[in-house]
């Protein structure tokens, strides 16, 4: 799989770059199409401004902190996020953070906000995940031909798990058409439930730590802590708080109901 987008001189867009960059665009439009429809479009305008910024370097942050082994004798090398290298975990770690200071310094609601970033997000991720497919990484583990084939996948998908002499399980795939049913569920949400103040953020948590958390038993490039899969477990944590925060929704919910 060809990684180079196009390459004039010593300038070389990669295709990381590229479904990157197409992956915020697309969660820019969804976000801002919400808030426009809230009358809050400069709120959120400023916020995901911000927020790229911050993802880009907590999702950068969070690989090195683990993989830091592979850096330290080049450390320049931490800079070269378009090799690959990006930890979605620490975007959202690092994005929830500055979410919850930005809206408590403009006084607006955190979970309002929230819901309104998660479909976005959830699509992005759905997009930058075929970065991965372009650098060859973020594979699961080894499979043969015969049940690559059987997934009835298209003949390019199969070429590109070719690495090394070897064919692999599409994760990046997988992942991908996780998160984008998740963003269908998610707009659906939106759109049909009533009392809904929350339920995007928590069901976004929920769906894709399930999928992660799944996905994550089938890679071969995952981040440990000992024996344990990072990923594994900030999924469960994830989920966790979704399930919970959809039980207290449910609680006020039955409060207001007997008022």
């Amino acid at each position: 799989m060809n990684r180079e987008f196009f390459s004039v001189g010593k300038i070389t867009i990669y295709w990381y770059s590229i479904m990157i960059l197409l992956g915020v665009l697309t969660a820019y439009y969804i976000i801002m199409k919400e808030a426009k429809r809230q009358n809050k479009k400069t709120y959120f305008d400023n916020l995901i401004f911000y927020l790229i910024i911050f993802g880009i370097i907590g999702a950068r942050l969070y690989y090195v902190i683990f993989e830091f082994d592979s850096y330290k004798y080049n450390l320049l090398d931490i800079l070269k996020v378009w090799e690959g290298g990006l930890a979605i975990y620490g975007g959202i770690i690092v994005g929830i953070i500055f979410t919850i200071y930005y809206a408590k310094k403009h006084k607006q609601s955190i979970i309002k906000t929230t819901d309104v970033l998660a479909p976005g997000l959830i699509i992005a991720q759905a997009i930058g995940r075929w970065g991965n497919f372009f650098n060859g990484e973020a594979h699961g583990s080894e499979v043969t031909l015969t049940f690559l084939k059987s997934l009835k996948l298209p003949s390019f998908i199969i070429k590109g798990m070719h690495i090394n002499g070897a064919y692999y399980h599409p994760t990046f795939l997988y992942e991908s058409l996780w998160c984008l049913l998740g963003f269908i569920i998610l707009l659906i949400i939106r759109k049909i439930i009533k009392r809904k103040e929350g339920i995007t953020t928590y069901t976004y948590f929920i769906w894709y730590g399930i999928g992660r958390f799944l996905i994550e038993g089938l890679r071969t490039d995952s981040l440990y802590i000992g024996r344990i899969r990072v990923s594994q477990l900030v999924s469960l944590i994830l989920i966790i708080l979704g399930i919970i925060g959809i039980i207290i929704n449910l609680i006020k919910i039955k409060k207001e109901v007997k008022k």
